[in-house]
């Protein structure tokens, strides 16, 4: 019983995040239809694209900062 757990889980994952998926591509291409400008589709995706690279930013600070405190060693062997 036992050895089935995980192929369940890993089913229910992959369906989960395949339904999320085909959602997530179909509201793109219907608003996409709705005739928005290029320009305001360009400057949506600069800004998303700026938030992602500052949070990735922000995540390896707090990482370093985290790993400085707990006084590991960060050198190169």
């Amino acid at each position: 019983m036992i050895e089935w757990i995980p192929v369940v889980f890993v089913m229910f994952k992959f369906l989960v995040l395949g339904t999320g998926m085909f959602f997530a591509v179909k509201w793109h291409y219907d608003q996409g239809k709705k005739g928005k400008e290029k320009r305001a589709v360009l400057r949506a995706s600069g800004k998303i694209a700026a938030i992602f690279v500052l949070s990735l930013l922000g995540l390896g600070l707090v990482t370093f900062l985290l790993i400085r405190m707990l006084g590991m060693d960060l050198s190169f062997p």
